[in-house]
């Protein structure tokens, strides 16, 4: 078994240039989950189909036809590599692509659907600390813009002082004065 596992491995820069952001979802493309199944993407649609009940909205969609042509002129894709793009691809999301390996039954999928479920999982943990960082910094520049103004503050209190200084009359000694002696 672990040795099919090794067999199986997607690099990860592989999975993820292949997930990308549909309907403000983090989505994977019924062609690319075809080849990395090693299928052909009409034999995955067929299994979805005959499945259908397996899929719903939030699982998998497939992009209308504004999304669809947006993504191609995204992506400048030729007529070479339109294999599978004549029509408009299905996103699975990540409960989808989970759902595919039940669908598509075999040892390849499986082992291919874990890698990426830890991808989407990796990826969400990433956006959490990303997010979790940006608060930091948020907070950190709120700080120092109150510093800046203090700051501001500050130098403005000093400039006047001086400007009452070299406009200020000489001021008259207080204190005991004492009388210069002669010298013998």
């Amino acid at each position: 078994m672990a040795n099919q596992e090794e067999s199986v491995i997607v690099p990860e820069e592989v999975l993820m240039s292949k997930i990308y952001f549909v309907r403000h979802q983090k989505v994977m493309l019924d062609r690319d989950l075809a080849e990395l199944y090693d299928v052909e993407t009409k034999q995955l649609k067929r299994q979805v189909k005959r499945n259908r009940e397996r899929f719903p909205e939030d699982f998998m969609f497939e992009m209308n036809a504004v999304e669809f042509e947006h993504w191609r002129r995204q992506f400048g894709t030729s007529n070479s590599d339109k294999m599978g793009l004549r029509y408009s691809p299905y996103c699975f999301t990540e409960q989808g692509v989970a759902m595919l390996s039940s669908v598509l039954g075999s040892a390849k999928a499986i082992h291919v659907n874990i890698q990426i479920i830890r991808m989407f999982t990796k990826i969400r943990q990433m956006l959490t600390d990303n997010t979790e960082l940006r608060l930091d910094i948020e907070k950190i520049k709120k700080k120092l813009d109150n510093q800046d103004k203090n700051m501001e503050i500050v130098f403005r209190y000093l400039d006047e002082l001086l400007e009452r200084k070299e406009n200020a009359k000489p001021r008259q000694q207080i204190g005991y004065k004492i009388p210069k002696q002669r010298s013998r």
